[in-house]
């Protein structure tokens, strides 16, 4: 018999415990097909986020949309993979079947078939990856054993006179660093060590010049460079050989490979760490400009801080606009999608604000910089110098002149008194052969010796004979 309408069916149950009836109870919540899919989607989801996953590409298609389709394959299991066109326009390759490739996904559900898939947000080649793991696998084990330990590490020298330069002769890493030494401190003495820097014997290479410059000691610092790449191009400056070597130099070692993203065992085993082939360069030498450089650094992290924060609020967006919602997702993706210009136009407005703020901080103190300058200093002193050099010649010759008026009437008295004056008029100085001047013709007996000063000259003689 069929309940009367608009009233709930019940059910006797039997109590297994017990045998007894249990009270009747009101129909179970019935799903529909679509409920039931979008349910499970949004609890897959939610309940594991994103996460990495290594296998082999196979069945790939990419139709006019765009986007790709492929599965993703172990000796075991495969799994369904989407990658939309806004995601994989960000590749670096177009993935082909039996490649083994890295991906960062989420798990998600296509509703119309009920099909688990995973919804790829990034791939990456497998191999890297592997260079990546080595690269891990060997920075642990060298930190374990205090190679890059803060405390060895060396202070640069303040005022270098000469600095090696180890690096390929013909890339453009020796021309930044040749170019910034030479405008920053033409004094410092550069001498390159020819290597290569790619390739499978550049680690070798890069080594002996290492162990090379410590033998040789004629250099105050070792700049270890070259230009930005892959981690492959880079793989040379992974070297453990080279990494000891550096810590066993002698010699403080800057390294200033790749770009300012790029880190190397060598940057780890280096003394100091330079993001850039030029900021090595920047980092050896000194420099008076260090308000500007703390003013760039400023600017770096502000710029930093904004990519970081933008690219949060985009991972918090991806992640709004990937979940299912009773609500239209396209309102809020909109709503958040505004919030995240706002953000971006008030960091935009902090980052100008404090670049000026910062500018003017700068500017000040190189006024009070160049008002305490040494060189400033120098230059008044050097004017007072002169100053003074000028009055003291001028009092020299008022003091010569008047020294020169006293002393002509004197030496006009003194000329009139000397006995020159006498010897001048004809007269004579006689004396003795032993210096004693004669007075009394007696003093001198007939066959002595006697000596006659006159005016110009001496006369010696010898008394024939005397009157008294």
């Amino acid at each position: 018999m069929r309940p009367p309408p608009g009233k709930p069916q019940y059910h006797e149950a039997m109590d297994i415990r017990n045998g007894e009836t249990q009270p009747p109870r009101p129909d179970r919540d019935i799903y529909s097909v679509s409920r039931l899919n979008r349910e499970v989607r949004v609890l897959l989801e939610r309940g594991f986020g994103s996460l990495w996953l290594e296998a082999e590409i196979s069945n790939f298609s990419r139709p006019s949309s765009g986007h790709w389709y492929f599965s993703l394959k172990d000796a075991a299991a495969q799994v369904r993979c989407a990658m939309f066109r806004q995601r994989n326009m960000l590749a670096r390759f177009t993935p082909r079947d039996g490649q083994k490739v890295l991906v960062r996904a989420r798990i998600g559900l296509y509703e119309p078939r009920g099909e688990y898939q995973l919804l790829v947000d990034h791939i990456e080649d497998a191999g890297q990856g592997a260079l990546k793991r080595q690269f891990e696998e060997l920075s642990a084990r060298l930190a374990a054993e205090g190679l890059f330990a803060a405390e060895r590490k060396r202070p640069l020298p303040a005022l270098p006179r000469r600095i090696g330069v180890i690096t390929s002769p013909t890339g453009a890493a020796v021309r930044d660093i040749v170019h910034v030494l030479g405008r920053r401190f033409p004094a410092a003495a550069v001498l390159i060590f020819p290597v290569a820097v790619q390739g499978a014997q550049a680690a070798a290479e890069i080594t002996a010049a290492v162990l090379l410059a410590g033998r040789r000691g004629d250099c105050d610092v070792l700049i270890v460079a070259r230009g930005g790449g892959s981690l492959e191009d880079l793989w040379a400056f992974n070297d453990e050989a080279l990494a000891r070597a550096i810590v066993a130099s002698p010699i403080p070692v800057v390294s200033g490979v790749g770009h300012e993203i790029d880190f190397t065992i060598a940057d780890f085993a280096a003394d100091v760490r330079a993001p850039t082939p030029s900021a090595a360069a920047e980092i050896v030498v000194p420099d008076g400009g260090e308000w500007l450089k703390a003013l760039r650094a400023g600017e770096a992290r502000l710029g930093h801080a904004m990519r970081r924060r933008l690219q949060e609020r985009r991972e918090r967006l991806r992640w709004l606009n990937g979940r299912a919602a009773l609500v239209s997702p396209a309102a809020r993706l909109a709503q958040q999608m505004q919030h995240l210009d706002d953000l971006e136009d008030r960091l935009l407005r902090a980052l100008r604000q404090r670049y000026t703020d910062l500018r003017g901080t700068w500017l000040e103190a190189r006024s009070r910089l160049w008002q305490a300058s040494p060189v400033k200093r120098v230059r008044d002193d050097a004017a007072r110098h002169r100053a003074l050099v000028v009055r003291l010649q001028a009092a020299q010759r008022r003091r010569l002149g008047a020294a020169r008026e006293r002393l002509l009437p004197l030496l006009r008295t003194l000329q009139a008194v000397s006995p020159l004056a006498t010897l001048e008029r004809g007269y004579a100085i006689v004396s003795r052969g032993d210096g004693t001047i004669l007075r009394d013709a007696a003093d001198a007996a007939p066959g002595s010796l006697i000596e006659a000063r006159l005016a110009t000259g001496r006369l010696r003689a010898k008394v024939e004979d005397s009157t008294p």
